[in-house]
């Protein structure tokens, strides 16, 4: 058994693992009981995807494809920075723990933020 069957092998195992990791993570993204649950999975599914692009470079042995994986590791990090910034732009939602008489543009005004904000 030499080393070309062995890295032929740990590829395929390691494309099989991640194919099923891939189809987790996207039934998360679909039935995600929270948006941050769903966000999370699609970082999760940023990651898998250049794991996958990973696994290919290895296999056929061009190494272009490890700077594609770079840029789509920034572009998901600069993705889920903004799906974060626009999940605190959106302030308490329902069900979560908050005073009973505070609304979420109490809460909006309390920080600082939104149109309730008075001048004086």
């Amino acid at each position: 058994m030499g080393a070309q069957m062995i890295l032929s092998v740990a590829c395929g195992i390691a494309l099989l693992l991640m194919c099923a990791a891939f189809f987790l993570a996207a039934w998360r993204v679909i039935k995600g009981p929270t948006l941050p649950d769903r966000i999370v999975a699609l970082d999760t599914l940023t990651a898998i995807a250049i794991g996958f692009i990973a696994v290919i470079a290895i296999r056929t042995g061009f190494n272009l494809y490890i700077d594609i994986a770079i840029a789509l590791g920034l572009v998901g990090f600069l993705a889920t920075v903004a799906f974060a910034r626009f999940v605190l732009s959106q302030g308490m939602q329902p069900g979560e723990a908050a005073a009973p008489e505070e609304t979420a543009a109490d809460a909006r005004a309390r920080r600082g933020g939104g149109h309730a904000r008075r001048l004086r």
